[in-house]
């Protein structure tokens, strides 16, 4: 894996994290398709010719505070909305208004990262992502994803792991 800068047309806050904490990426671009009729994970892994149990999705979640939190599980399987609430230590938690997780974290739906928001909030990543070599995450804006190790994820996002997928 090579570390690359961003491209003009690619930068982004969670492009200028992975950069400002020397975390080795590849930054993969894909033309996105607004009549594709895929989700925006499923896309990014058609495109990209990757299997869909490496390319991960970024969810936000309210919890009952009314804090968000990030949970990133793989395009494969689907978020355990129970499990998550395990993992982050509340009795439930549900879906993110879109226009909530857009303003708080800064990116358009399809395009959030976990890394660089505009709003720190809890990470979760799904505990499969430990067993891969590298994973792929948004890049902060549709068409955009970034490989990295998920250790690095991990660690760059101060993130809790658990089983929160259903595959």
């Amino acid at each position: 894996m090579t570390r690359k800068k961003p491209a003009h047309s690619a930068s982004t806050p969670a492009l200028h994290a992975l950069e400002r904490a020397g975390i080795e990426h590849e930054v993969l671009e894909y033309e996105h398709d607004e009549r594709s009729g895929l989700g925006f994970g499923e896309e990014a892994a058609e495109k990209l010719g990757l299997d869909a149990t490496v390319v991960f999705k970024t969810l936000m979640v309210a919890l009952p505070d009314d804090s968000l939190a990030a949970a990133v599980v793989p395009v494969a399987g689907t978020l355990d909305l129970r499990a998550l609430a395990s993992a982050l230590g509340v009795k439930k938690v549900t879906m993110a208004e879109p226009a909530l997780a857009q303003r708080r974290t800064g990116y358009v739906l399809g395009g959030i990262s976990p890394m660089g928001q505009r709003h720190q909030t809890v990470v979760v990543i799904d505990y499969s992502a430990l067993a891969l070599d590298h994973v792929l995450v948004s890049g902060g804006r549709r068409g955009l994803d970034v490989r990295l190790a998920p250790r690095d994820l991990v660690t760059l996002t101060q993130a809790r792991v658990a089983p929160i997928a259903a595959l």
